[in-house]
């Protein structure tokens, strides 16, 4: 756990406060717009999970590490909320992140930004030179048929 001033960072995930980090990814986020809850939930259950309180304990930021503890790292769902900006968690929060202990010994951490370049080269973080290495497979409108599975009950690997 690490404090900061007045907020603590940790991993416990008893702590997390779901709402809150749905509502953020699902409302505000530019990279998770429309994700439903129970995805939300299960990337959760899946990462090892940070999250960022105040001093009256409620939570105000959020990251996670998705991980084999031994050759790769991704960090993903990294925020602060607007309103807890400007007093450097977003700093504190990656800091913490990349000096997680069981991935000290991977050999590449990798994440995904449109705006926090900043930020993130502060702690070695470098753009892909050879881009052509990476590739991917995007499901548009995952987000929209998951809500639907899930208000109808038919989930992925259930079906008929």
């Amino acid at each position: 756990m690490k404090e900061n001033h007045q907020f603590t960072i940790h991993t416990n995930k008893e702590k997390l406060d779901i709402d809150v980090i749905y509502s953020y990814l699902h409302h505000e986020s530019y990279w998770a717009k429309g994700i439903p809850l129970h995805l939300v939930q299960t990337s959760i259950e899946h990462s090892v999970c940070f999250g960022v309180y105040d001093e009256c304990d409620k939570q105000v930021g959020f990251g996670r590490i998705i991980s084999d503890f031994a050759t790769f790292a991704y960090l993903a769902d990294v925020f602060i909320l607007p309103h807890a900006r400007g007093n450097g968690l977003g700093k504190a929060l990656v800091q913490e992140m990349i000096r997680y202990q069981p991935i000290q010994h991977v050999r590449k951490i990798l994440l995904a930004t449109k705006d926090a370049h900043g930020l993130y080269s502060q702690y070695g973080f470098k753009e892909v030179k050879n881009k052509q290495l990476f590739m991917q497979i995007f499901k548009k409108g995952m987000y929209e048929r998951a809500l639907y599975s899930e208000e109808n009950k038919i989930l992925p690997g259930k079906e008929g």
